[in-house]
C-alpha cells in the first residue's frame, strides 16, 4: 500500500480521514495538465472567469451545513461559530469587485505616434499550500484572485484538513471551472519540494510555519520562482491611557482566545498602560473564566480542542516555564477539569517579561501574557522586540496618536481599536520572520500576475 496522509481528529484521537498521496510522476502529470489548460482559461473573458469563481464560492456556501461539523472533526473549532463562509465570501467578493480595475492596463500613451502600456499577465500555474487553522478563508485569499487573474491553481491543503480541498474542488468544478485548471492534490513534503526545485510552478503561496517557509525558499533557490510566504506571528495589543477599556478587553481577549488561539493574527501579548492595568486584567479574567472547554460538536462549547495534542503540549510548556520564572497564572484550573491532551484550558499570565518564551516565541494557543507599560515609548519598544511582524493592535481615542505609534511599529498591519481581522481591501503582508509578499487588495493581484510592457510605434 502506498503512502497516505491521515487526519487525526482532535475530538477523540481517531482517524477521521485518510487519503493516498500522489507519487512523483503522477504529481508531474497533474502539473502538466494544469499548464496545458491554463492558456485557454486565461483567454476566457475576465467577466466569465469572475462569474465562475463566484459561482464556486456560492457552491461552498450551499455546503455550509455539512462543512461546519467537518471542520469541528478535522481541526476542533466549535460548531456554534458556524464555519468560515462569511469571511470566505467577503474576501472572494471583494477581489471579484476590484478585478477589472486591478488587472487593467496602465496606459502611458495612445497617440498617433505610439501606443505604450503595461499589461498584467497571469504567471501560469500557481501552487497554493494552505494551513488548517482557517482552512477555507486562508485558501480563498489566493485561490480566488489567482483564478480570476487567469492562472491555473494547484491546491495542496494541510493534512489536518484534507476534506477542505475536496470541497473546494467540487464547488469550483460544479461552477464550470475545468478540472485541470483547479486541482486539489495530496502531496508529501519531498514531492512538493522536488516539484518546486524543478520549476514546476510559476508562483508558490505558502501559509504556515517559519520552518515550512524556509523549506520552500530552499527548494525554490535558483529557480527564480515567485514566492508569497505568510509565516509565524506574535501579534501585540497596546492599550493606551485614553482607550475605551471595555471595548479593548472584549476585543483583545477574544483575539487571543478565539479558535483556541489558533489564529494567524491572533493576539499573543498585551501591553496595558499602568493606569488601566488592574482593571483590564480583572475584566479579562472574568471573560476567560466563563469559557466552556469541550467537544466542539456541542453547541454549548465555546473553546474546542487544539488541532493536535502536540500543539497543546507546546503551550503548556511555555506556560509552565513562565510560571517557574515568576509569572502568575490567573485562570483557575478547577474551572476546566477536562484539560488534557488536545483539550487545553485558556490562561492569562501576569508578571511576565520578554525573557520568557511565552512572550517571544509563537504560542498559537489560548494563552496570553499581559504587561503594564508607562507609555507609548515603552509599549513601542516592547512591540518591536519580536522576530515577527504581522499585525499590531493599538487602542486609543486619538487617530493621530495611533498613526504616530503605527509608524514606529515593525509590522504588516496596524489596527486601531480593532484586532484579529483581515481586511480584503488592504494588503495582507508581514515583515521579519512573518515572511514576504502580500495577498488580497490590488497588490494581491499584482503579486499573482507579472507586468508586461508594450511599446508600439506607429509608422505612417
Amino acid at each position: 500500500m502506498g503512502q497516505t496522509i491521515k487526519c487525526i481528529s482532535p475530538i477523540d484521537g481517531s482517524v477521521y480521514a485518510e487519503r493516498p498521496v500522489l507519487g512523483r510522476e503522477a504529481a508531474k502529470q497533474a502539473v502538466s495538465r494544469a499548464r496545458e489548460a491554463q492558456k485557454a482559461w486565461a483567454a476566457q473573458p475576465l467577466a466569465e472567469r469572475i462569474a465562475r469563481v463566484m459561482q464556486g464560492v456560492a457552491n461552498v456556501g450551499a455546503m455550509n451545513d455539512e462543512i461546519v461539523p467537518e471542520l469541528a472533526h478535522q481541526m476542533g473549532r466549535p460548531v456554534r461559530y458556524g464555519g468560515e463562509f462569511g469571511g470566505f465570501n467577503e474576501r472572494a467578493s471583494y477581489m471579484a469587485k476590484i478585478a477589472q480595475t486591478a488587472l487593467a492596463d496602465i496606459v502611458i500613451e495612445d497617440s498617433d505616434a505610439f501606443k505604450r502600456y503595461i499589461a498584467r499577465e497571469a504567471h501560469g500555474v500557481v501552487l497554493v499550500i494552505a494551513p488548517w487553522n482557517y482552512p477555507y478563508m486562508t485558501a480563498i485569499n489566493t485561490v480566488a484572485p489567482a483564478l480570476i487573474a487567469g492562472n491555473a491553481v494547484i491546491l495542496k491543503h494541510a493534512s489536518q484538513t484534507p476534506l477542505v480541498g475536496e470541497r473546494l474542488a467540487q464547488a469550483f468544478h460544479d461552477a464550470g471551472i475545468p478540472a485541470e485548471v483547479f486541482q486539489n492534490v495530496f502531496l508529501d513534503h519531498d514531492t512538493t519540494s522536488a516539484l518546486i526545485a524543478a520549476r514546476a510552478f510559476d508562483f508558490v503561496n505558502f501559509t504556515g510555519s517559519v520552518g515550512g517557509g524556509q523549506a520552500i525558499e530552499t527548494a525554490a533557490a535558483g529557480t527564480f520562482t515567485g514566492l508569497g510566504l505568510e509565516l509565524g506571528g506574535k501579534d501585540p495589543g497596546y492599550v493606551c491611557d485614553d482607550a475605551d477599556l471595555d471595548a479593548a478587553v472584549d476585543t483583545l481577549i477574544d483575539g487571543a482566545m478565539f479558535n483556541s488561539g489558533q489564529c494567524c493574527c491572533g493576539i499573543e501579548r498585551i501591553y496595558v498602560h499602568e493606569s488601566l492595568f488592574d482593571a483590564f486584567v480583572q475584566k479579562a479574567v472574568a471573560i476567560v473564566s466563563a469559557y466552556k472547554l469541550g467537544n466542539p460538536l456541542d453547541p454549548e462549547t465555546t473553546l474546542g480542542p487544539m488541532a493536535q495534542a502536540r500543539f497543546a503540549d507546546l503551550v503548556r510548556a511555555q506556560t509552565q516555564e513562565a510560571v517557574a520564572a515568576g509569572a502568575r497564572a490567573l485562570i483557575d484550573p478547577a474551572l476546566f477539569a477536562n484539560d488534557g491532551g488536545a483539550y487545553l484550558m485558556p490562561q492569562i499570565l501576569i508578571g511576565v517579561d520578554h525573557s520568557m518564551r511565552v512572550m517571544r516565541e509563537e504560542s498559537f494557543g489560548p494563552v496570553v501574557g499581559i504587561m503594564p507599560v508607562s507609555g507609548d515609548a515603552q509599549a513601542t519598544r516592547l512591540m518591536n522586540d519580536s522576530d515577527f511582524g504581522l499585525t499590531a493592535s493599538v487602542w486609543t481615542s486619538d487617530t493621530a496618536r495611533a498613526e504616530t505609534i503605527g509608524a514606529q511599529i515593525e509590522t504588516g498591519t496596524v489596527f486601531m481599536n480593532r484586532a484579529d481581522y483581515l481586511d480584503p481591501g488592504l494588503c495582507w503582508t508581514g515583515c521579519k520572520d512573518t515572511g514576504r509578499g502580500g495577498g488580497l487588495s490590488v497588490i494581491g493581484y499584482h503579486n499573482l500576475t507579472r507586468p508586461k510592457s508594450y511599446h508600439l510605434r506607429k509608422l505612417s
